[in-house]
């Protein structure tokens, strides 16, 4: 039914004319931003989306709207990246290593397990030349790149078993993101892959169709997946951007000074959120030990070695030279 309403609502996007969102209001021309994306009111997409909304608006003193679609109410990440493409919405972010690398290939980089030690290795690498290199490549794609939002590091939680060594996660079934590099990562691990849309994540868990997932800690306390899990271990084996995105061609048409509006929203909204989840994630932890979660620390240096080899696997999809920009 959820699908349904949304693939009605996009339709009626569509004949309203939303690619052009402009409108006239007292004589004067307004520009309307249309950004979508899945997750709920507390979720990481939705925090920087808000902070992104506010500072266009008032940077523009109302001449540009943004309207934030969150939930999934316009489709899954796949149907945003399309949407984003074809010019149906005006923006979306979504998880780099989900459904947009099966339109970028290059974005299975951020499944790479291991890739980065720290948040301050990661925004190094994500602010500076490898992050904006990687983000040009949305051009091909009649996108353009605007920068990162964060999902955060993410960690494996199951229903079944405390995970301290990888040989615990033989034959779990667990959720992984739509994308060859995270079939490899837990091949390796002896676990069983199982791709499934970000929104259909709770339902298979209460469901049983896995025994468990991956995420940050924020996401698994957001869409309050410690109903639905027991365990949850440390890993932090990968990092996850929200790569924020816009139609290209609605970005050329902005003008000079819309364009600067949105670049520094982005920058501005992306400091403000990482600070807040940082502050969120040392909070978390005691919640999610409160809502009955066992929470467990592992060797990091045991995971690694077990999956040193994942990134020989998908140089069809990320050039090894892109490799080495963000692992030196």
């Amino acid at each position: 039914m959820k699908k349904i309403i949304s693939i009605s609502f996009v339709l009626i996007l569509i004949l309203s004319g939303c690619q052009n969102s402009t409108e006239k209001i007292n004589g004067s021309e307004e520009k309307t931003i249309r950004l979508a994306h899945t997750g709920s009111d507390t979720h990481q997409y939705n925090i920087a989306s808000q902070k992104f909304k506010k500072l266009v608006e008032e940077k523009s003193d109302g001449k540009m709207k943004v309207n934030v679609y969150g939930d999934g109410s316009l489709g899954n990440e796949d149907e945003l990246v399309d949407q984003t493409m074809t010019g149906t919405i005006q923006m979306t972010t979504v998880a780099a290593d989900s459904s947009l690398s099966n339109t970028m290939p290059e974005m299975n980089l951020f499944g790479i397990p291991y890739l980065f030690d720290s948040k301050k290795d990661v925004y190094t690498k994500l602010d500076g030349k490898p992050g904006k290199d990687l983000l040009e490549l949305a051009k091909k794609k009649d996108m353009k790149g605007l920068g990162y939002w964060e999902v955060g590091f993410r960690h494996f939680t199951n229903k079944k078993r405390e995970i301290k060594h990888p040989e615990d996660m033989e034959n779990l079934k667990l959720r992984v993101q739509s994308a060859k590099v995270w079939n490899e990562h837990l091949k390796t691990l002896n676990a069983i892959p199982t791709p499934i849309s970000f929104s259909e994540l709770y339902s298979a868990l209460d469901q049983g169709v896995v025994d468990g997932q991956e995420n940050p800690l924020p996401t698994i306390y957001s869409q309050k997946l410690f109903e639905v899990q027991k365990y949850i271990s440390l890993t932090n084996h990968t990092y996850t951007p929200a790569v924020v995105l816009m139609n290209d061609d609605y970005y050329n048409q902005l003008t000079k000074k819309e364009k600067q509006i949105v670049n520094e929203s982005i920058v501005e909204s992306t400091d403000y959120q990482r600070q807040y989840i940082a502050k969120q994630e040392k909070k978390i932890k005691k919640q999610l030990k409160d809502e009955g979660m066992i929470i467990t620390n592992v060797n990091r240096d045991k995971f690694k070695n077990k999956t040193k080899h994942v990134d020989s696997q998908i140089t069809d999809q990320v050039p090894k030279s892109i490799v080495r920009q963000f692992s030196e």
